[in-house]
Formats: C-alpha cells, sequence, structure tokens
C-alpha cells in the first residue's frame, strides 16, 4: 500500500484467474473507497464476475488493513516499554518543567494502564487466531467431535419421542408463563447478572464486512463465489438468516408462520432459562405439572462446537442445516455466537437497514464496513421496511384479543393494566378514524369510501390519540412486557383448546380470531387466519407513529366496509433511517448491476442523510462482452410509419396495437431463439393480446414461435420458464416450423427481476412503450411532493418529475438487462417508443448500453440491423461448433 499516491498495486489482490481489465479497475476503486471511509456507488453488469470482484477486493483490504494493525500495535507496545522501562529520564525530564510529583505520577500510570490495555488486547487477537487456527487443522480433532455427536444422537431420539408422548397442561401453571411481570421503569431498573455459560459465549467484535443482499438465492451464490475464491481457507465466514430458515426442530418448523416459529422458540428459551434458575435455587419446591418443553438443540456446548465449526469453514445455509443436524445444534443461535469474531457476516437487507432487527441479530455496525448488493431499490426497500399496515378487521381483533386477555388474567399489576388501557384506547382511536366501532363485527359495519393523506400529528388529533405518549408505550412497556407475544401465545393455546375439546359448540366471537365461514376457505388458509395475531402488527404501527411528523404521512383508506378499510403509514423519507448506518459504518459501499440513474441515490438517499460530496465515490464499468454483441435500437416508428407514441392517450388505439403486433411479428421472423416482450402493465398486456386474437395477428406470431405468457401466481414461474426453456431447446435440435418461443411478461413483474434469459432464451428483449408509475395514486403524489419541498430543482426539472422518470427508468434497465448475462452472450433490445430517443432518457440507460444504442426514425434500417445479428447468430454457433473462439470480426 502506497500513502503517498493512495493507490495499491494490482498485484496485492489474489484471484482464480486472470481478471478482466474492469475487474483490477472494480478491486482497485473499491479498495481506495475502503481504506478512505468512503459511500460508494459501484455498478458492475451481471456476467462481469461483480460477486468475486466484490470478494477479493474487499478481503484484500481487509487482510492489509488487520496485518497494518498488528504492525502499529507491535510498535506501540515496543515503545511503550521503552518508556517505561526508563524512568530515570522521565523523571529528569518532568523536574526540568517544575511538575509536581502527582502529576508525574499520574502520567506514569496512565502510561502502564494504556500498555496492559494494548497488550490484553494483543493477547485477545493471538489466543482468537490460534483458536481459529487450531479449528481449521485438527482435523482429529473434528472427526472426534464428529463421532461424539453420532453417539448421541439415539440419546437425542429418545428424548424427542418422550416429549411427543407428554400432554402439555392448560392449568394454573400455563397461565403463570402468560401473565405479564411487573415491568422495570428506567428509575426502577435493578442490576442483573448473566448466567457463566453465557459469559463464555460473549466475545468482543473484530473488523468485519457485512455483505447483504435481497434473497437468500442471492446469498448463497455469494457464499459459493467465497468458497471459489482464493480466501476461502483463511476467511471466517458466517451466513445469517430468520429461524424459519435456519431452525432444524421439527416439532417447531411444523407451525408453517414465522410468527408462530419466533414465539414458540422464544417460549422454549424461557422454559429452559426457568429450569436452569429453578435448578440453582436450592431449597425451592418445583411445582406439580408436566416438564416444561425445551429445544435439545440449544445446548451450550453444542453451540461452542458448532460455532468453531462455522468460523473454521465457509457454509452457506444448506450446509449450516446439514451441520446443526449433525452436530445437534441449533444453526439460528450458533451463527449468531459466531458474528463478533467473523470476518465476513452474510445477511439479508432488513438486518441491516431496520434498527432493532439489527439489535436482535447482534450486528454492531460501529467502525465496520457494509456492503450493499443489489441495491437498485435500496429506496424503496427502506420505505418498505419502516412503513406499517393495520385493517379494520386486524384491530378490532387486537381489541377483542387484548380485552379477552386482560379480564383472563386479573393478577396483572396497576402499571400494566394501565399500559394495557392505553394500548386499547389507541386501538379504539385508529378503528374511529376508519368510522367503526370497536365490540362489533367490522364486516357487518359500513363506511364512507374515500382516501385521506393526513400528516403523523393530524391523524393522532384526528384519532383523538394526541395525549398518549406513544414513545413511552414502546420503550417501556411493549419491548420490556412482551405483551405482543404473550397475546399471541394466549390466542394459540385458546384456539387449540376450542377446536381440540368443543370443535362443533365452542363460539367464539369473529372480532376475536376471525374464524371463516365452513365452506369458505381451506383449511390451510383456516389456520393461517387463526394463528396470526394482530398485536405484532399494532405495536410495529405504533412505532410507526413515532417517526418525525415531516418524514411520514398517514393514508387513511375507507372501503365501504370497516373490515376492509385501512391505516397505512407511509415513510417519506428513507434517509432518516440510513443516516444511521452511514453515520456508524467506516464505509458504505452500494452495489448492483444496473444502478442508473444514480441521481435520485445521492440526492434522497446520501444528501439527505447528510453525506458530503466529498465522501461519495463512484465506479461505473463496462461489459466484458465484445461491442457487437449487443444491439440496442430505438424504434420511433413501425413498419407501416405508424409512430410509436405509446403514452395513456394512444396507447389503446387499435392502430398502435397492430404496428406493436407487427414489429414482433417481424422481429420473430429473423431473430432465432427466444425473445421476451415486456409489456408496462398486467392491465396492458391483457387488453393487446385480446386485441391481436380478434384481429389474427397472435395465430401469425404463433406460426414462427410458440406464445408463454406471465403466470398470474408466482409459484407457476418455474414451470412456465421450463417449458419456455424445453420449446427453445427443441426447436434448437429438430428444426421444423418453429424457430423458438415468445415469452410476454410485465416490467416489474415476476420475471423483470432475478430471472436470467441467457444465451437462446433471450436472443432479443422488446420493450413496449414507458413503464410510468400511476402519478394518481395517492403516495405517489404524496412522496413528489414532499421532494418538492425538500430536495432542490435540477435542469428545469423538479425533484417529483425526476422520481416519475427515475422510476420508469429503473424499471426498464432491470427488464433489458436479462438478457446478456455472461462474456460469451449476445443479444438484441428494441425499445418501440419515440420517447426513448430523448437525451435525457437515454442518459439514463447503463453506460454499456447507452454508448452502443442507435435512434432509428424509420422501421427498414433497424429491421436491417436485426438481420445482421441474425447471420452473426449463426456464424457464432458455427465457429463455437468448431470450438474456435469468437472475434469481433
Amino acid at each position: 500500500y502506497n500513502n503517498s499516491d493512495q493507490k495499491v498495486s494490482l498485484a496485492q489482490f489474489p484471484f482464480p484467474y486472470q481478471p478482466y481489465n474492469i475487474q483490477e479497475e472494480f478491486m482497485q476503486a473499491l479498495y481506495s473507497s475502503l481504506d478512505q471511509g468512503k459511500v460508494g456507488i459501484f455498478e458492475s453488469p451481471t456476467g462481469t464476475g461483480k460477486s468475486l470482484s466484490l470478494i477479493c477486493g474487499a478481503l484484500s483490504w481487509l487482510t492489509d488493513y488487520e496485518e497494518k494493525k498488528r504492525q502499529e500495535a507491535a510498535a506501540l507496545l515496543q515503545e511503550g516499554e521503552t518508556t517505561l522501562s526508563t524512568p530515570a529520564a522521565q523523571s529528569s525530564t518532568t523536574g526540568s518543567s517544575a511538575e509536581p510529583d502527582w502529576i508525574t505520577d499520574f502520567v506514569q500510570k496512565k502510561a502502564e494502564r494504556d500498555l496492559v490495555s494494548k497488550l490484553k488486547d494483543e493477547l485477545k487477537r493471538k489466543k482468537r487466531e490460534e483458536r481459529l487456527e487450531m479449528i481449521r487443522n485438527n482435523v482429529q480433532l473434528k472427526y472426534a467431535l464428529k463421532r461424539k455427536s453420532c453417539e448421541e444422537d439415539e440419546a437425542f431420539k429418545l428424548l424427542q419421542l418422550s416429549k411427543e408422548e407428554k400432554v402439555e397442561a392448560q392449568g394454573d401453571q400455563e397461565d403463570e408463563e402468560l401473565i405479564i411481570a411487573e415491568y422495570e421503569s428506567d428509575d426502577e431498573a435493578k442490576s442483573k447478572t448473566e448466567d457463566d455459560e453465557d459469559d463464555d459465549l460473549v466475545e468482543e467484535h473484530v473488523t468485519k464486512i457485512y455483505y447483504c443482499s435481497r434473497t437468500h438465492s442471492q446469498l448463497a451464490q455469494f457464499v459459493h463465489e467465497v468458497q471459489k475464491s482464493p480466501f476461502s481457507k483463511d476467511i471466517s465466514l458466517v451466513t445469517l438468516g430468520s429461524r424459519q430458515n435456519l431452525c432444524i426442530n421439527e416439532e417447531v418448523r411444523r407451525l408453517g408462520s414465522i410468527q408462530r416459529i419466533n414465539d414458540r422458540c422464544l417460549e422454549m428459551q424461557k422454559n429452559k432459562h426457568g429450569e436452569k434458575k429453578q435448578h440453582h435455587d436450592e431449597g425451592v419446591k418445583r411445582k406439580r405439572g408436566p416438564a416444561k418443553s425445551v429445544c435439545p438443540y440449544n445446548k451450550a456446548s453444542a453451540l461452542h462446537q458448532m460455532r468453531d465449526e462455522v468460523l473454521g469453514t465457509v457454509h452457506d445455509i444448506e450446509q449450516l442445516l446439514k451441520l446443526g443436524k449433525e452436530t445437534h445444534s441449533c444453526p439460528y443461535y450458533a451463527s449468531r455466537l459466531a458474528v463478533p469474531p467473523a470476518q465476513l457476516v452474510v445477511l439479508p437487507y432488513q438486518m441491516v437497514l431496520h434498527e432493532a432487527t439489527r439489535k436482535a441479530a447482534g450486528v454492531q455496525l460501529k467502525g465496520q464496513v457494509v456492503i450493499i448488493d443489489e441495491a437498485h431499490n435500496l429506496s424503496d426497500t427502506l420505505s418498505c421496511i419502516h412503513s406499517a399496515e393495520l385493517t379494520g378487521a386486524q384491530l378490532c381483533r387486537a381489541q377483542s384479543q387484548l380485552t379477552q386477555y386482560a379480564d383472563r388474567y386479573n393478577r396483572l399489576k396497576a402499571k400494566n393494566l394501565m399500559y394495557i388501557k392505553q394500548i386499547l384506547f389507541v386501538i379504539e382511536g385508529l378503528v374511529r378514524a376508519l368510522g367503526g366501532k370497536v365490540g362489533q363485527n367490522p364486516q357487518s359495519q359500513t363506511t364512507q369510501t374515500g382516501t385521506e393523506m393526513l400528516t403523523i400529528n393530524n391523524f393522532l388529533f384526528k384519532a383523538q390519540i394526541d395525549n398518549i405518549n406513544l414513545f413511552k408505550v414502546l420503550q417501556r412497556y411493549f419491548e420490556k412486557s412482551m405483551v405482543s407475544r404473550k397475546v399471541s401465545r394466549f390466542i394459540s393455546l385458546l384456539v387449540v383448546i376450542c377446536f381440540s375439546v368443543v370443535y362443533n359448540s365452542c363460539a367464539i366471537p369473529s372480532t376475536f380470531c376471525a374464524v371463516p365461514a365452513a365452506g369458505q376457505q381451506g383449511s390451510a388458509e383456516s389456520e393461517k387466519v387463526l394463528s396470526a395475531s394482530p398485536m405484532m402488527q399494532v405495536e410495529g404501527f405504533f412505532m410507526a407513529l413515532t417517526n418525525s411528523n415531516t418524514d411520514g404521512r398517514v393514508v387513511v383508506h375507507r372501503q365501504g366496509t370497516l373490515s376492509e378499510s385501512s391505516v397505512k403509514f407511509l415513510l417519506l423519507n428513507p434517509a432518516v433511517h440510513f443516516a444511521q448506518v452511514l453515520k456508524e459504518c467506516r464505509a458504505v459501499i452500494i452495489a448492483g448491476g444496473t444502478m442508473q440513474p444514480v441521481s435520485d441515490f445521492k440526492q434522497e438517499l446520501l444528501f439527505a442523510a447528510g453525506v458530503g460530496e466529498e465522501r461519495i465515490t463512484e465506479f461505473s464499468c463496462g461489459h466484458v462482452i465484445p461491442p457487437g454483441n449487443i444491439l440496442p435500437l430505438v424504434l420511433c416508428s413501425g413498419p407501416s410509419g405508424q409512430e410509436l407514441d405509446f403514452t395513456f392517450q394512444n396507447r389503446d388505439s387499435p392502430r398502435m396495437m397492430d404496428e406493436t403486433g407487427r414489429i414482433l411479428s417481424n422481429v420473430c421472423n429473423v431473430v432465432p431463439g427466444g425473445v421476451v416482450c415486456f409489456f408496462p402493465s398486467y392491465e396492458y398486456s391483457r387488453r393487446i393480446i385480446s386485441h391481436w386474437e380478434a384481429s389474427g395477428a397472435l395465430a401469425r406470431l404463433a406460426n414462427k414461435k410458440k406464445i408463454f405468457q406471465e403466470p398470474k401466481k408466482a409459484n407457476q414461474v418455474e414451470q412456465v420458464l421450463s417449458e419456455f426453456t424445453r420449446c427453445i431447446q427443441r426447436c434448437a435440435q429438430d428444426g421444423g416450423g418453429l424457430t423458438g418461443a415468445l415469452l410476454f411478461s410485465v416490467v416489474g413483474g415476476k420475471m423483470s427481476e432475478g430471472i436470467n434469459f441467457s444465451d437462446e432464451l433471450g436472443r432479443c428483449v422488446v420493450m413496449v412503450g414507458m413503464p410510468y408509475p400511476n402519478i394518481k395514486s395517492p403516495e405517489l403524489q404524496e412522496k413528489m411532493s414532499y421532494l418538492d419541498r425538500h430536495l432542490p430543482h435540477s435542469q428545469g426539472r423538479s425533484p417529483g418529475q425526476a422520481l416519475i422518470e427515475n422510476l420508469c427508468m429503473k424499471a426498464v434497465n432491470q427488464s433489458i438487462g436479462r438478457a446478456i448475462r455472461h462474456r460469451g452472450d449476445y443479444s438484441s433490445i428494441v425499445l418501440c417508443d419515440r420517447r426513448y430517443s430523448r437525451p435525457g432518457t437515454l442518459s439514463k440507460l447503463p453506460t454499456w448500453i447507452k454508448d452502443r444504442t442507435s435512434t432509428h426514425t424509420t422501421f427498414g434500417p433497424a429491421f436491417g440491423a436485426l438481420r445482421k445479428v441474425r447471420n452473426k447468430s449463426y456464424y457464432v454457433q458455427y465457429v463455437h461448433s468448431k470450438h474456435c473462439i469468437m472475434t469481433n470480426t
């Protein structure tokens, strides 16, 4: 590392193969951003090895940073030892300045304390490294532990069988667990000590990198890249997930919903600590009744063992589950114990971006590095995470359940009752704001239809709950008493009792647990409705109402009946929650395949969070494909000369629909393999396909390519994609009349993001019109008004207008990026709308696409260019069949 020019030698980046030039540039820029503590916006198209560049660049910096810290610590320790070993020199120096003896003694003792502290830190670091080295190298110890766990397998199975034979008592002992204990206010808090067993598991957090992405499959792909990297043997990596993803206790897993899994797991932890406390309290007589159910996978020795295994070898979530079953240890808790000593933590967005979830997961950001991958929707993600919505049915159920709970447990202390009454008062106010009343069936209560947008303060006044201190209710009661989980458990027990004992005669109020009418829903849906307690949603909405009055709005939707009406908190300023991440972290990297347009990231998330321009760095690289492998075209008119203007006023005209059919017919005639056509909305897709069916255009398309449509249900996507792929493969092998397949999809739908149409699956992507969002949406209008008030105008456009354009082009960029997925891939992109030719719109395309885009005012030249791509595809297939290397000629 060279401090003079702030650059790092490219030879310092270990890489599994010879990197592309753009990968070297990427790692160079990433290293510099991390070292200087920057907020970096990095764009690297899919297929350019972005994940591997992130891994090698970031871990190279972390390795150098740790080595630099070791050298500095060694130098300071040596200097301190030298200074302390020469007290005579110090006394002579201090004597000449005529300082009192007590000052000299204080300075001497402070230096000794600092030296001791540094020695302790160095010893901890060495001890940690020695332990990890032992874990990685001592293979015999690993196999010994594995044999021991296998020998204990039979004992665990017997324990599980004995647990299943027991029946939990529903008497006074169970009630005792559901009664809220007296909470401790801030000035009444008492000092508490943790168990020695838990103290042994607590470790200091080392310098680490938090890598976040959107889905668990994307996280798994990243972990697999780490396993293939040169750092796989030396890095300590842990993957975090929810209990729903990491639980291996079948008794808990089969509960289904994440809320029930969390409640059951926490109950088992409480039972475990309760038994431990009772075991240590000598002379205390155990209450009669069956033993409380505890989790056999949550034992300290097993957690220690699995934590060490996780730190010693890189595992993804599937491998964590397998390891947990082998060691009879809980992957959820073991992975969290591995967070402090881990160097690389892989986790979903929510665990970093949401403060409460961050604390629960043991994630500490102070001085650490956060890499947020697939961050093109970061602003929307932040807004969704911190928004909340409650329906009238949920509010009525919550009010009924909490009332029944308070009536059932009349032993509640006075302070608990006071807070419960305050919560009930707020719930009743929310129901009043929707035009209804509590205590009555919400489905039979009619409300006046309409939508109202209010500031937080105005909503509190309207609901007449402005006299309640929501901060105090949340911080001093919801969090400490866990009333939401208590009520949820109470409801679950009551439902089980009613339906198992007197199924046909049990009368439960409809507002209590929303039992569906017979035949109205399937058994699975009924169980889902019965298991869901709305108190957690109520708590989340209370928390949303504590945001600043200027940062959010409350949308009141009245839909004719109280049960269907809703109150929704809309976060307008996501920067207020992202600011804490930016402030605490040493460096934050926002990365993605397509980050354009970047301006909204900087304005809405960075500048609004107080980040200065000097701390922001941008990096955007081209694609590794040759220039001739992509052909982006802007079509301003169709084959008959009809101008392509898919505005809301023109797109439904028969002439526009017919012209679009002719364009697709010409494309399908010359493009082999798969063609993917994106429409701006599901409604327009339905209308234009219906028009083509009536005019015969659809039948003409079907003569060339088999037609597929994006399914309405998410669980049908895989089936459609499989059939689409098989059809293209058959056409390539058998020939015949069909040349491939045509897939109709929707921008922002199930196939516009996360689905790869690589190679023959996507030789052409057609974008019909510009997918602008619904500007009449009250939420979008409020967002635009907020941006217009708080952000500056740019180039004669208001921030609200820029938001609409940016949302449209983000969706376009994600859709057209589905085709080029690797170095050898090639495809054409046809943008059907004259508005794409505007300079401002073209500038929002990814650079590697924008620089190769040509605009055609007439259809003939564009069609000729597509025919050349067709000829090239045949040439490329021939060259590949001869095992030659494709050139740019």
